[in-house]
């Protein structure tokens, strides 16, 4: 009878024992949680996970790494949130045979029309021997000038109307942003954000430095030098001293910030820690809760990718609230606010497609999303289309409709089967976020990694500067790159008007 029972509960037991596939999911909720949302192994194929990301991510969890995917436990005692080596190798078996084999490309709801969308291609004048590596490309509409630079020479370069170079300022890196103040409304100086290094390092080498860029010879003065790869810089009076302040989103690598650089008398500045995480890629600032104080936006793009809006608390400090957060594997690219259906709310277009990380493949849920603006710092998903490795989306009205368009690059697209992809237009049919998506014929100019978009010409429409980076980063095995190496930018001029 005791033997019967016996096994009538092992029986029974069994029948509420999690399977293989449901005891990694767990595992998977419990550990990589811990750094980012949860992500499922469809989202990658078996090789990617098995010898690029879960390698890359056991160390984190206190796993060491033999021979790139041969895994061998710690001696000792775990550290708090590590993960036992058994069930590091379950978590691995989990994802190996959930995964497929292969990614399958996702498929565009409206096909591409290859056709100028109403511009016209504009090339910059002189010689243009050396390999382009554009960081950086700017329209200066008080000036009628362009400013751009390159992670080769660390230039400064600007360019007059006709597209000639006229002057360049040597620097000790590349500039990736720059921000304009006017005297008499004329540039007269520029807050300029010098990453340090473009790869991927937490070396204190950038800079946020003050030039004067109506002067040939003018040399930077640093405002706050020793960031972890910043690459951005916005103005707004935080405390309401009446001297302006500084918003660094710096990037990093494993280390990173969101940062403060309060304005003291005599033009210096004090730097005040929003928050020390890796990843923040771009922020918006405005008074977003109606308070009439400034408060940021900012979209993070390292682990736990999402945005944060951080509200002014009118103390010297920010109060934060996760808007929406998204997969580590989406490597988010950039944000803007924009009302697409004219309710009075600010909806926010995003794109995500950085794929210079440990998993270099094709992804068909990179591209472009729109979430509406539902009310209390809630949003919601409502469109979506893929574009292989998005960098860049900008919003604006570029024919004159009445109806939003947008403007997107793409520097990790499908060079072999799609290179169109590399830059599209998308014309809004109407206020319910339906586009037709135009491929200008430029993807033999260049490989977009940087854009602008302005009313260059001052003629009542909006032309666009696309920056090229003409060599490195091919994640596409078997493809030799058939597009101009040397050309720093091109300028899509809008012939509307």
């Amino acid at each position: 009878m005791r033997i019967f029972l016996a096994a009538l509960c092992t029986a029974f037991l069994g029948c509420f024992a999690p399977s293989a596939k449901e005891k990694g999911k767990m595992l998977a909720d419990k550990y990589c949680t811990s750094c980012h949302l949860p992500v499922d192994p469809s989202m990658l194929d078996k090789e990617t996970w098995t010898k690029h990301v879960l390698p890359a991510m056991a160390p984190r969890l206190g796993i060491r790494v033999w021979s790139g995917d041969q895994y061998y436990p710690v001696e000792g005692q775990r550290q708090p949130g590590q993960i036992s080596f058994q069930e590091w190798m379950e978590l691995v078996k989990y994802f190996e045979q959930q995964a497929p084999v292969k990614l399958e490309p996702a498929k565009p709801p409206v096909p591409l029309q290859h056709d100028w969308f109403g511009f016209t291609i504009k090339r910059p004048m002189g010689d243009s021997s050396g390999v382009a590596g554009t960081t950086m490309v700017s329209f200066d509409t008080a000036a009628a000038r362009i400013f751009t630079s390159d992670t080769y020479t660390s230039t400064l370069d600007a360019w007059d109307s006709s597209l000639r170079k006229n002057n360049a300022w040597k620097l000790p890196s590349p500039v990736v942003n720059i921000l304009y103040t006017r005297d008499s409304g004329k540039s007269s100086s520029a807050i300029i954000t010098q990453i340090g290094n473009m790869r991927a390092v937490d070396e204190p080498s950038g800079i946020i430095s003050k030039l004067n860029i109506n002067d040939p010879h003018s040399k930077q003065t640093d405002l706050m030098p020793f960031l972890k790869r910043p690459v951005q810089t916005l103005q707004a009076d935080f405390d309401k001293d009446s001297l302006v302040d500084l918003l660094v989103c710096a990037f990093g690598h494993n280390q990173g910030g969101l940062y403060w650089l309060k304005q003291l008398p005599g033009h210096r500045y004090e730097q005040k820690t929003i928050t020390e995480v890796p990843g923040a890629i771009q922020a918006a600032v405005g008074d977003f809760n109606g308070d009439g104080w400034p408060d940021a936006m900012v979209l993070f793009a390292a682990a736990d990718e999402g945005i944060w809006l951080y509200e002014n608390d009118r103390k010297g400090g920010f109060k934060s609230t996760n808007l929406l957060r998204f997969p580590p594997l989406n490597g988010s690219t950039s944000f803007q606010l924009v009302d697409f259906n004219g309710d009075g709310q600010l909806d926010i277009l995003y794109s995500c497609g950085d794929n210079a990380d440990f998993s270099m493949v094709l992804k068909p849920f990179h591209g472009l999303y729109v979430y509406r603006n539902e009310g209390n710092n809630s949003y919601r998903q409502a469109w979506f289309y893929p574009v292989n490795g998005c960098t860049k989306a900008v919003a604006a009205d570029f024919n004159l409709d009445g109806i939003t368009d947008i403007a997107a690059i793409a520097f990790f697209a499908d060079m072999k089967n799609n290179p169109a992809e590399k830059f599209i237009l998308f014309e809004g049919k109407d206020h319910q976020l339906n586009f037709t998506p135009h491929a200008p014929p430029v993807e033999k100019e260049g490989r977009w990694i940087c854009m602008d978009v302005k009313d260059m010409d001052g003629d009542g429409d909006q032309d666009i500067i696309l920056g090229n980076y003409g060599k490195g980063f091919n994640i596409l095995d078997g493809y030799t790159p058939d597009w101009k190496e040397y050309q720093p930018f091109i300028v899509l001029e809008n012939k509307r008007k």
